[in-house]
């Protein structure tokens, strides 16, 4: 068994892991290549969270679901690189919203250059990703243009908040859906289909990508609250100081409603005071941790990477079936 890859994908085919190593390579080129620009400062900018690492979970999805047709088809890479580039001009964005500091173990690109430059940078990565998928065809625009719409929806849902009356966890998933399943679902996609896989064989992983992406998220959720900044590359409890309720939240909130216990309450209202003091906000992330609610939101995790394992079982029996039924325990292992 070895490891594939920044994610830690454990793979047991040499000639799935050959083809998977050399495609994420191709795409780490890829990056390199369409962040660079004439102007110099514009690819320090466009290469800092390139150059920062990173899990590179979308294309290795990506790489993986090349695997049921033709993996080395022309499209293929690009079409990573597509999917990379997308996820990373939104971390420019996200880290404005949210005023993160940290990002991939290096300083948010906000915090070393101001918030215009972030904004403008991540701009800039979205059009690189636009010229590249102009060259693969009008689907992949058109999957790719109604995934944005999705994500960005999927942003505005959890800015505005639940309407009333609207259940917040079942509004919560909407949003996770859009902002995070819509992209790694098509990742799933754009793999199969730039291969030229069978239809039902894109259609299966498209929903497999999206559940994953889901999981993904919680997963993260999970480690906002659960991991140091050395374990997670960001600002432990960012979400928490924004105000911004994910699943842990949301699960406390839930269990404040259905039992009204003292402690569980009292939880509540710091969790909804003013977090920007630091120890406010310390002793926020110490009692959340110890909380049954995180352990509810793991629970959450297991179910919908469970729900992805599910999907593909309609798929042949193949080494790369096997790795994306581990990278489905990958997204579990790291909730904890």
């Amino acid at each position: 068994m070895t490891v594939v890859g920044p994610f830690g994908l454990s793979v047991r085919d040499q000639a799935l892991e050959a083809d998977v190593q050399a495609g994420l390579a191709a795409v780490e080129e890829g990056l390199l290549e369409a962040t660079k620009s004439e102007v110099p400062f514009i690819t320090e900018a466009a290469q800092h969270l390139v150059r920062a690492g990173g899990k590179r979970f979308r294309p290795l999805l990506v790489t993986l679901a090349a695997q049921f047709g033709d993996p080395f088809a022309p499209g293929v890479v690009p079409s990573a690189v597509v999917v990379e580039l997308t996820h990373l001009a939104t971390l420019y964005h996200d880290d404005v919203m949210d005023e993160g500091e940290v990002r991939r173990g290096v300083p948010s690109a906000n915090i070393r250059w101001g918030n215009s430059v972030a904004v403008l940078t991540g701009d800039f990565l979205f059009a690189r990703a636009s010229h590249i998928l102009a060259d693969l065809g009008p689907e992949a625009v058109r999957v790719q243009a109604e995934a944005f719409e999705r994500l960005v929806t999927g942003q505005i849902l959890e800015t505005a908040g639940p309407r009333d009356g609207r259940d917040p966890i079942d509004h919560y998933m909407d949003v996770l859906s859009g902002k995070t399943g819509s992209l790694i679902a098509v990742a799933g996609r754009f793999g199969a289909m730039m291969s030229g896989a069978d239809e039902t064989v894109v259609d299966v992983l498209t929903q497999y990508g999206e559940r994953l992406g889901v999981a993904f998220q919680l997963a993260d959720d999970v480690l906002d609250i659960a991991s140091d900044s050395h374990e997670s590359g960001k600002t432990p409890g960012t979400d928490l100081r924004e105000g911004i309720p994910t699943m842990p939240v949301l699960r406390l909130r839930e269990r404040v409603e259905r039992l009204g216990l003292a402690e569980d309450i009292a939880l509540s209202e710091l969790l909804a005071s003013d977090l920007s003091d630091d120890a406010r906000h310390a002793e926020a992330l110490a009692r959340l941790r110890v909380h049954p609610a995180l352990d509810h939101a793991r629970r959450d995790t297991v179910r919908y990477a469970e729900d992805a394992r599910a999907t593909l079982a309609p798929l042949p029996e193949c080494e790369a079936k096997t790795a994306l039924v581990e990278l489905c325990d990958a997204v579990v292992h790291r909730a904890g």
